[in-house]
């Protein structure tokens, strides 16, 4: 077993990071200890992440149970938190724009990468033209049904696993058809070495989309997730999603949902910084 104490530079609301992990139910959090159960998919282990600071001061105790691996599982739950962001200059930087309200009640919100790049491309195309709750109840029975429980924490199914199932068996989880075949065909093509996860990292956003949505049932608003949420880009938009459309209308007082045009004329102040931007504004209609 070992314990590391890790503190930070920078503002960091850790209570908001678990708050909206809480959303998913696969994720293990315990609120009251402030702490989380994090799947290392790297080492196929299980970490705690629990927060010892404040916001203003954030402090954290990541502990597991492989010495061997610690520099390893340390330098990723660094890259899942983003604990290198520098929310502090983040902050500051919305302090002239009409975010303002929006990042002050939520100071330090940090963005939080799915656990693996892989997950967060599945969790994409479930929860494609899905309500929120369905998205996660049927991301939750595929995982229970084709992942595997370590330590009390559910990992994905890997894409090898993926790449048998039929679709009957998808089916009979109510994924639609079309939904099923995207999930089986993605999990073919990385199996078969025709898309190298991995390699995206070095790509530009421009090349990740180009490549992304070249794939069956791989759409923009995917690609974007998947740069935000999988590579931690700091700088994107989706703004065709209907969430981020709602917040816009509410912060605006708009009478209906602003159009695409109106859109990116409402986020041009908001650049360098889009991807928190738009966390920040998922959050203020969560």
């Amino acid at each position: 077993m070992w314990k590391e104490t890790i503190k930070l530079e920078n503002v960091y609301d850790f209570d908001q990071a678990l708050d909206r992990l809480a959303i998913d139910p696969l994720h293990l959090i315990n609120v009251e200890k402030r702490s989380v159960r994090l799947p290392i998919y790297e080492t196929n282990e299980v970490v705690v992440v629990k927060g010892i600071g404040t916001s203003n001061e954030p402090a954290f105790e990541v502990s597991g149970s492989q010495e061997e691996t610690k520099e390893i599982v340390l330098a990723e739950v660094a890259r899942i938190f983003q604990w290198h962001a520098p929310l502090t200059a983040i902050h500051e930087h919305f302090q002239a724009t009409d975010l303002r309200e929006i990042f002050n009640e939520r100071k330090g919100t940090p963005r939080v990468l799915d656990f693996s790049p892989y997950a967060c491309l599945v969790k994409c195309i479930v929860h494609q033209q899905l309500n929120l709750k369905f998205a996660h109840t049927l991301t939750e029975r595929f995982v229970h049904a084709y992942g595997y429980e370590h330590d009390g924490v559910w990992f994905y199914p890997s894409p090898e696993t993926v790449a048998q199932i039929s679709i009957e068996e998808l089916r009979s989880l109510q994924f639609s058809q079309r939904k099923a075949e995207y999930l089986v065909g993605l999990s073919q093509l990385i199996v078969e070495n025709e898309l190298k996860l991995h390699e995206l990292e070095t790509l530009s956003d421009e090349e990740v989309v180009r490549t992304l949505v070249k794939i069956r049932g791989v759409g923009p608003w995917t690609a974007q997730n998947f740069l935000m949420f999988a590579l931690g880009r700091d700088n994107l938009f989706p703004k065709a999603d209907i969430g981020l459309q709602k917040a816009v209308q509410k912060l605006y007082q708009l009478d209906k949902k602003p159009t695409l045009d109106e859109m990116d004329k409402y986020s041009q102040n908001w650049e360098p910084y889009l991807s928190y931007a738009s966390l920040y504004l998922w959050r203020s209609i969560e």
